[in-house]
């Protein structure tokens, strides 16, 4: 792992466990969810060097990593975090107001009366 360390895009991601497949890899690159240096890239044989700056687009998530060495091999996840340094900025907090409305419907404002029920019948043209 010297100073001129190169290696191939898809493996790489494959070996720092990005993604748990190669074949996947080579999707998101195709896809391009994958920028070096803030250039779109979609061949997943693209040379990373050292130093390159990548940002990944994942499902739920965006990680921005700097190529640090190549690898030999997909090895332990100890072994995968040593090829790169994770320069992805930590998540905005949310407000106590964000954390009690998220994922709830909007409450109802209230239930109609006996008049606007007929009036969504009329509206609506059945007789139910």
């Amino acid at each position: 792992m010297g100073d001129d360390a190169r290696q191939r895009l898809d493996k790489w991601l494959w070996y720092t466990r990005i993604v748990k497949t190669r074949s996947l890899a080579q999707k998101l690159v195709k896809g391009g969810k994958v920028r070096v240096n803030n250039e779109r890239v979609s061949s997943p044989s693209h040379p990373l060097k050292t130093d390159d700056v990548l940002t990944v687009t994942l499902a739920r998530q965006v990680k921005v990593l700097k190529f640090v060495g190549a690898g030999t091999r997909r090895g332990p996840a100890v072994e995968a975090v040593t090829l790169y340094e994770d320069l992805t900025p930590p998540p905005v907090p949310m407000t106590a107001e964000e954390r009690a409305t998220k994922g709830r419907a909007p409450a109802p404002e209230k239930r109609p009366d006996k008049r606007a029920r007929r009036d969504l019948i009329r509206l609506k043209g059945t007789d139910d």
